[in-house]
């Protein structure tokens, strides 16, 4: 039997991070993921540079039956203390769009950080190396079952994040786990998704395919300004994909294609200094040129401006500012960028991550019933939830 003083399951962003706080504690730590890479969906986020994390993080970014329970380990390791690694480590990064910081480069470059101080710190990394059971012996301490033969550490951290994007292998295991031990899981569903629509919108959507324009998205309450793209699905960019996480099936979703636009008054502009001008030609200058005459389409007007009345024009930007549209689903795990829901809140020790009636037992990252904004605030989320852990374990 192999000994350890913690196995952590998971070798992304949250693992590696825990790994890398106890080793620096002078902790064994051993981190195992069935994957041949460690950090896969670090490699391929935010195109290939990794949004590695947001210059806004706030409690009102996050989603879960409590989201207030991230607070603790997001005040103790910030954003701040992220971007500090990642200057001390050389890494040259800029600031996009809403407080989103990417690197220069590529993505490789945070996983490379990472992989350093894993080594650094002395950890063990079991790469391509399957999970087998996973059990408490007589003595309180968990046993893996492992491609390498068993292992027996006084401490478990569960990092297996959630279902999405199951290509890269993701599976439910680190629910399984908790429920095995007594902690309950939340509903899970894909979030930060696109949208699917029934036939009747696809086929005027399809032709729009590529299509992209600044708008704003809305379910209930909740809105986001921010790019909506059309796709031969449905509907995806940032704006849909932040909504997602808001919305539940058979729902509206409320969108507009010119916010901040008084539509029906830039028109009758357009009216008063060129009659004669087709509304497509006008609309052309809010939107994008195919989805002006899809709205010039659907709202049936085939005259020049100088002969729309104003209730017709009233009628044509409400078409552009107040559409609503009724999803069938979303593209589901296959595509979206994390789980929502996961391990209950409820079940843990905010300041610790530790199961509340299983001592030794730890769940971080996305497998927790914490999920963030797009934009970096998951991967916040794993580098701060993984850092408490990697401080108590």
């Amino acid at each position: 039997m192999q000994e350890a003083d913690i196995i952590i399951l998971g070798a992304g962003a949250a693992g590696m991070f825990a790994a890398i706080e106890a080793g620096r504690r002078g902790r064994r730590v051993v981190v195992i993921d069935h994957a041949k890479a460690a950090g896969e969906k670090i490699r391929i986020s935010g195109g290939g540079r990794c949004n590695f994390t947001n210059t806004g993080i706030a409690v009102d970014r996050f989603l879960g039956r409590n989201p207030r329970f991230a607070l603790s380990a997001l005040r103790r390791f910030t954003a701040q203390d992220f971007i500090a690694r990642v200057d001390a480590a050389g890494i040259a990064w800029h600031e996009k769009t809403l407080g989103q910081l990417f690197c220069d480069g590529s993505s490789k470059e945070i996983i490379a950080l990472l992989l350093n101080d894993l080594r650094r710190a002395g950890v063990d990394l079991w790469l391509s190396c399957t999970v087998g059971e996973v059990r408490r012996d007589g003595g309180g301490r968990f046993v893996v079952e492992t491609g390498r033969g068993p292992l027996r550490a006084g401490a478990l951290m569960v990092a297996t994040g959630g279902k999405s994007i199951p290509k890269m292998g993701a599976t439910g295991l680190g629910y399984r786990l908790a429920e095995q031990f007594g902690l309950p899981v939340t509903e899970t569903r894909p979030a930060l998704v696109p949208f699917t629509f029934a036939e009747q919108e696809l086929a005027w959507m399809a032709p729009l395919a590529g299509v992209a324009v600044p708008g704003r998205v809305g379910c209930g309450k909740t809105r986001f300004d921010e790019a909506i793209l059309f796709t031969h699905r449905g509907l995806s960019g940032p704006a849909v994909l932040q909504i997602s996480s808001y919305w539940r099936e058979g729902e509206a979703i409320q969108v507009n294609l010119a916010p901040g636009q008084d539509v029906t008054n830039f028109l009758a502009a357009e009216k008063k200094a060129n009659g004669r001008m087709a509304l497509r030609t006008a609309l052309g200058k809010l939107l994008p040129e195919k989805l002006a005459r899809l709205v010039e389409a659907q709202a049936g007007v085939d005259k020049p401006l100088a002969e729309i009345g104003k209730p017709q024009l009233d009628e044509i930007g409400r078409r552009v500012t107040e559409w609503s549209l009724r999803p069938v689903g979303t593209e589901g795990y296959r595509t979206a960028e994390v789980t929502l829901g996961g391990v209950d809140t409820d079940a843990l020790d905010a300041r610790t991550m530790e199961a509340k009636g299983v001592p030794g037992l730890y769940f971080i990252g996305e497998v927790v019933d914490i999920t963030g904004w797009l934009g970096g605030y998951n991967f916040q989320w794993a580098w701060s939830s993984g850092w408490v852990a990697g401080q108590a374990a």
